[in-house]
Formats: C-alpha cells, sequence, structure tokens
C-alpha cells in the first residue's frame, strides 16, 4: 500500500487533514475560520481541506451559524456514517453488542443469550448477535469497518487459540481470529475482557494520566491487566494478567489438587470464597455482589461482625495484589468488577490498609470510573482507534476505503489492536 512520501505536498495534506479531522471529531461542529484558527492553517487552505474531507465522504454540513457579524458561517462536522464498528462483550449466558459510529456515539445494543458452543456456531452467534444490533434499516452490517471482541480469555498468538478460558464453550477452535473474519467478512480483533477494561480506564477512568498502573477485577472469577510504560503487557502466550490461577499464600496449588480444580487465588478470593467468608459472618447474598453490598450496608450501620468479615475478604484480596505489586510497583492500582464496586470505598479503603501492609511499595487504590459495560467500553475505544486511523488515512490512498484486512501478526506486520495502550 502506498503511502505519502516524507517533505512532499501530499505529506502535508495528510498531516493537515488528519489534524483537521481529529479537531472536528473533538471540538466540532465547526466553522472554516474556527477550524483554520485550531488547526493553525490559512483560510485558503482550510477550504481546500474541507473540499477535499467533504468530497471523501468524511465531513458533511452541519447547517449554518447566525448572528455574527459579517457573512453567514457554514458549520461542518465528521460525517458519523464514514464508519461505523462494533464492540463484542462475550460471557458463558450471553453476548451483548454495541454499535458506534465514527464519531463514538452508540446507535445501538442489543444482547444475545447463550453462545453457541462449536465452530460453526460460534460464527453463527456472532453474526447473530451483530444482526440483532443492526435490526434498525438505517444500520447497514456492511457499514462495519471493524469488530472487537472482548472475552474471559487470552489468544495465543503462536497458535491463534484462545486460552484460559475453559469456562467458556466452543471458543477454542483454530485462528479464531480468521475464523470469525470469514465468517463475518470483517476485520475482527478478539482481546481479553479484563485488558479492555484496563483500555478504559485508561481513555475515560481512574488511570488517565498514568503509564503504570494495575487493574483487578473481582466477580465470580479473577482477573486483572498491567499497563506498564502506557503499553498493555499481554505475555507470551497472552496470559499476562491470569491471576486466577496465580499460587498464593493460604490457598490450594494446582500440584496439590490439579489444575482443572479450585486453586490459587481464586479458590482464596474468587466469588465462590466471597460467598463462603460472608456466609460465615452471617451474611447473605444471592450473587458475591449482593452479599459484599448487603456487608457494607452492615457495616454502615455498625455492624461489627460484618467489618469483620470484609476485613477479612479485603485481606484475602491484598494477598494477591502483594505479590503483584511488589514486582510491578506501579503508579495506582484500579479495582473493578462486581465484588469491588459493590464494596465502594469501605471495601476499598479496607484493602489499600491490607496492602500497604504487605508491602513495601505503598501504590494508591482507585476504584473504576467507567460507567456502563467497561468491558464494551474498552472494545468501542480500541475499535474507534483503529478505524480512525485507517478511516482518516484512506482520503490519501490511491483507491479510498473505509476497510483494510487486519493485520497478520505472522507475517511480521505491526499489531495496532490497541492505540491508546500499544500491545
Amino acid at each position: 500500500m502506498s503511502q505519502p512520501t516524507p517533505g512532499t505536498p501530499s505529506l502535508l495534506r495528510a498531516i493537515n487533514d488528519r489534524a483537521a479531522l481529529m479537531v472536528l471529531l473533538e471540538r466540532g461542529p465547526l466553522t472554516r475560520p474556527e477550524l483554520g484558527a485550531l488547526t493553525g492553517l490559512s483560510k485558503p487552505t482550510a477550504s481546500q481541506l474541507l473540499s477535499r474531507l467533504q468530497d471523501a465522504g468524511l465531513v458533511v454540513l452541519d447547517g449554518i451559524r447566525e448572528g455574527l457579524p459579517g457573512r453567514t458561517a457554514e458549520l461542518y462536522r465528521i460525517n458519523p456514517r464514514a464508519a461505523h464498528v462494533a464492540a463484542l462483550d462475550v460471557t458463558p449466558g450471553r453476548i451483548d453488542v454495541a454499535l458506534a459510529d465514527i464519531t463514538g456515539t452508540v446507535v445501538a445494543e442489543h444482547r444475545l443469550p447463550t453462545p453457541g458452543r462449536s465452530a460453526g456456531d460460534v460464527v453463527e452467534r456472532v453474526r447473530a448477535a451483530l444482526a440483532g444490533a443492526c435490526a434498525d434499516p438505517r444500520l447497514d452490517p456492511a457499514s462495519l469497518s471493524r469488530v472487537v471482541i472482548g472475552i474471559g480469555g487470552a489468544i495465543d498468538p503462536s497458535t491463534g487459540r484462545l486460552g484460559y478460558a475453559a469456562h467458556i464453550p466452543g471458543w477454542h477452535i483454530p485462528d479464531l481470529v480468521g475464523t470469525l473474519r470469514d465468517g463475518i467478512g470483517v476485520p475482527v480483533d478478539v482481546e481479553n475482557d479484563v485488558n479492555l477494561v484496563a483500555q478504559a480506564e485508561q481513555t475515560r477512568g481512574a488511570a488517565q494520566g498514568h503509564q503504570d498502573y494495575v487493574l483487578l477485577w473481582a466477580d465470580d472469577g479473577l482477573g486483572s491487566a498491567l499497563v506498564l510504560g502506557g503499553r498493555l503487557h499481554r505475555g507470551a502466550t497472552g496470559g499476562a494478567g491470569e491471576v486466577g490461577y496465580m499460587p498464593v499464600l493460604g490457598a490450594p496449588t494446582a500440584r496439590d489438587v490439579g489444575k482443572r480444580a479450585d486453586h490459587g487465588f481464586q479458590a482464596l478470593s474468587g466469588g465462590p470464597a466471597v460467598l463462603r467468608i460472608l456466609r460465615s459472618h452471617g451474611l447473605r447474598g444471592a450473587t458475591p455482589p449482593t452479599a459484599v453490598q448487603n456487608a457494607v450496608k452492615a457495616v454502615e450501620r455498625g455492624d461489627a461482625q460484618a467489618e469483620k468479615a470484609l476485613r477479612e475478604l479485603a485481606g484475602r484480596l491484598a494477598i494477591g495484589l502483594a505479590a503483584i505489586t511488589a514486582v510491578v510497583d506501579p503508579e495506582i492500582v484500579v479495582l473493578s468488577g462486581g465484588v469491588l464496586l459493590s464494596g465502594g470505598e469501605v471495601l476499598r479503603d479496607l484493602i489499600e490498609q491490607e496492602l500497604h501492609t504487605l508491602t513495601i511499595p505503598r501504590p494508591p487504590l482507585r476504584l473504576s470510573t467507567v460507567e456502563g459495560n467497561p468491558v464494551l467500553a474498552g472494545a468501542l475505544d480500541l475499535a474507534l482507534g483503529i478505524a480512525r486511523d485507517e478511516t482518516f488515512g484512506s482520503v490519501h490512498r490511491p483507491e479510498t476505503t473505509s476497510r483494510r484486512e487486519p493485520h497478520d501478526r505472522t507475517r511480521g506486520e505491526p499489531d495496532r489492536r490497541n492505540p491508546s495502550i500499544p500491545s
């Protein structure tokens, strides 16, 4: 694929076009003079640029601005139909979907129950989930330029298979990404769900402005994400952050009970352990988050037994965090997932106290501030970053298109799955 040659007018146009599109994305709608002022372009250059972007279908008129001295000014904005992306959150019981246009506006959502159990089922289920989200006749599935799927597992780059995901049947097939891409006809990325939560925290949540942080996810299962030097660390087989399997003091090991049995950090602090801890103190709840929420309410009423229960849970979570913190030495630790968010500031404070008694590094603990489904939020951020790179660069390609084949990591091409948190 040809690229603008350094130092040529085409390179300068490409730089100016991208700068203008990003300004319109962040500040639009804007008039020509406003766009020129914000980008430092002259009026003639700004006019030529807008004409070029209109011809490419990336910018559209957005009415006029009246009431100002001089001529009536036309307003321009990003064309939201220039590209669409889809984010999927896959769990054992359902697939949640969110569709967004190139501006990041969510235009459709859908939930499909029970993912499939065979290779064919996986492709058909993803197709059905996308079709459900595109049920509005104004949304054309063919307009999708990128699909990002979040799942509780990790793709091994050497095999293309999904690992660490025995709890989600049907997804353990050769070349999962290629199979999905060929089956739905759109470039696809499959990313660990907790990694996507970390992506969302960096772009819109508690980790904004931080280059080294750990995210701990606690719900029925445990997971973590490591961002080091602003880059997501996936590990050699994609399994970095799979802390549920991590051996910890006080829990059986895989050698003791077998790899497929309950062991490690998960046995000590996962959802079933949370329920056992709280029930031993007389606290109930249908799910781990509900039980923790009930315990917090009891603490706020002055229940000493409930505080003792939460402190025991905090101590167990701190043991796992201490091992991570001692090795990584992060700026902050972000807490997310149903158990931790249900515990709120009460549980956060207890975990922080316990952690700081165990380790020399004393990173502050912060609760997630991402609203809604953080897996979908991170998947949309990832998909939009890639789609904007490709779509906004399409003006200067010989054949303008909003769709590209995905990078093949086996051919040594760069992995651009995560522009905000490079891989």
